[in-house]
C-alpha cells in the first residue's frame, strides 16, 4: 500500500515523541501490505475499526491514526493523527454528523 501522507505521522511524532516507535513500525507494516479488504486489514490490526467511511487504526500509547483506505487504488491516506481525548472529541463530531 501506498501510505499518503508520512508527514502527517512525523509532524504528529515530533510532538508527542512515544508516538514515533508505533507509528513507525504501523507506517511499515501497512506500506508494505496489500489490502484488498477491509477484513484484510483487521488480520494485520485487530485493532482497527471502521468510522464512517473511515479506517482508524489505535497505535500505541493511546494514539489513533484516522485514514481512509482506497483498496482498488492500493492508497492509505492520512487524514487525522489523534491523541486519544482527540479522537474522543472526533468521534462525537462524527456521530454527530449521522
Amino acid at each position: 500500500m501506498h501510505v499518503v501522507s508520512r508527514k502527517a505521522l512525523v509532524d504528529f511524532w515530533t510532538l508527542h515523541q512515544t508516538a514515533e516507535t508505533p507509528m513507525a513500525a504501523w507506517f511499515k507494516v501497512v506500506s508494505g501490505a496489500s489490502f484488498t479488504k477491509f477484513a484484510d486489514v483487521k488480520r494485520s490490526f485487530n485493532s482497527a475499526d471502521r468510522v464512517g467511511a473511515f479506517v482508524v487504526f489505535d497505535v500505541g500509547a493511546g494514539y489513533r491514526i484516522v485514514t481512509a483506505i482506497h483498496f482498488n487504488r492500493g492508497r492509505i491516506y492520512v487524514r487525522q493523527v489523534l491523541t486519544h481525548p482527540e479522537y474522543d472529541r472526533w468521534t462525537a463530531k462524527q456521530r454527530g454528523k449521522r
